[in-house]
């Protein structure tokens, strides 16, 4: 049985869903393309199926049944910046859907997750022996590329601002931003959003779909509440991330520890584990005070490849080059533990400032946006 995701959220207004899930659909689903959909509802059994229809018939479908209590999903064929092409599928929740069931408000993730985190790669090799770091690297740069075109076709097809955040998880649900592996803001000037909503995940229990639309301002007001000296533990890789999803999960099947409020996944505060990192309340707050400009400045000068990666980039980059343009190939297997671990280290970081206004950060699956986060807040002396 395959795994699905990693899953890509999108938070948008309830007044602008529908068209921000239709823009979705426009740039996610080829023209001539075939989908299923399927519509399901909290207020009634009956549920509607249409199988094989183009883009305009889904168009009319999910406009005619979308509502507050409805759950709309919609299957397809979906390609990806690398070539290829995967089972797709989103779908856009109807706010009391939303509020019973926080999921979205709108959702995506390929059917396997191997469509988008392959296990082996055809790679042509060139003048250039074989070695793990050019094949790892290769990888990393398709999967990243991949991930951020998604997440940007799914947030800002459009450049109409009808989505205000977003992000790509491949652990767990949409928690701590910081922890994804990439996140998408419309406004650029906003993207301390993304520890904002940390704190509140991580301190308070809330859940991210939930308050990824509150604004900046009611945001700090919940952070400045907490008591001084406050602190969470953050998951800077992702098998700490995975113990942590762990033990939520853990605590929400058991009656004496699962959250007393359908909007949180835990009790309060989440419990530090050995080899977390160390986010006070105070680090939060003067990331928020400090100029939009300069945060932004500190996250792309912290997004510097280390030496490791820098050494192999150049040949991998000819390398994906010279398999596009037809060389013969060989099929590596880039799922071993010697891959894993080099991408695991030395995936870089992207910062990326779209024309619309918005920014993404981004990096591969298999780290989180913490090491990013932490060094750009040490370069603003924000953090020690």
């Amino acid at each position: 049985m395959s795994d699905s995701g990693p899953w890509f959220y999108a938070w948008c207004d309830e007044a602008t869903r529908i068209d921000a899930f239709e823009a979705a659909l426009g740039a996610l689903v080829h023209p001539k393309a075939r989908c299923d959909v399927a519509v399901t509802s909290l207020d009634t059994p009956t549920e509607i199926w249409r199988r094989s229809i183009l883009i305009d018939e889904v168009v009319t479908v999910i406009r005619a049944a979308f509502a507050p209590g409805t759950h709309v999903s919609v299957d397809f064929g979906a390609q990806l910046r690398s070539g290829r092409w995967p089972c797709f599928g989103i779908e856009c929740f109807g706010e009391e859907y939303q509020r019973r069931h926080p999921s979205g408000p709108v959702r995506g993730s390929p059917f396997d997750r191997r469509d988008l985190l392959s296990s082996s790669l055809e790679i042509a090799p060139g003048g250039t022996m074989r070695d793990v770091e050019t094949e790892a690297a290769i990888a990393s740069i398709q999967v990243q590329q991949d991930i951020e075109d998604l997440l940007i076709r799914l947030c800002a097809p459009e450049a109409h601002g009808h989505v205000k955040t977003g992000a790509c998880v491949d652990v767990g649900h949409w928690g701590a931003p910081v922890e994804t592996c990439a996140t998408y803001h419309a406004d650029a000037a906003s993207v301390a959003r993304d520890l904002a909503l940390s704190w509140v995940h991580l301190h308070e229990g809330d859940k991210t779909a939930l308050t990824a639309g509150m604004s900046l301002e009611l945001l700090r007001a919940r952070i400045d509440a907490a008591p001084h000296g406050a602190c969470v533990g953050i998951a800077g890789d992702v098998d700490l991330l995975r113990q942590h999803t762990r033990m939520d999960w853990a605590a929400a099947a058991s009656r004496d520890t699962r959250p007393t409020r359908v909007d949180a996944v835990r009790r309060g505060a989440r419990a530090p584990i050995e080899g977390d990192a160390e986010l006070t309340r105070e680090t939060v707050l003067k990331a928020l005070d400090t100029h939009p400009s300069l945060l932004l400045d500190a996250l792309e000068a912290s997004a510097v490849p280390d030496d490791d990666w820098r050494s192999v980039e150049s040949t991998a980059r000819e390398t994906i080059a010279a398999t596009k343009e037809g060389a013969a190939t060989y099929q590596a297997d880039v799922a071993s533990r010697k891959h894993v671990q080099f991408i695991k280290r030395h995936a870089p970081f992207h910062v990326r400032r779209l024309p619309s206004g918005g920014a993404v950060l981004t990096t591969h699956p298999y780290r989180t946006l913490w090491p990013l986060w932490a060094d750009a807040l040490f370069v603003l002396g924000i953090m020690p």
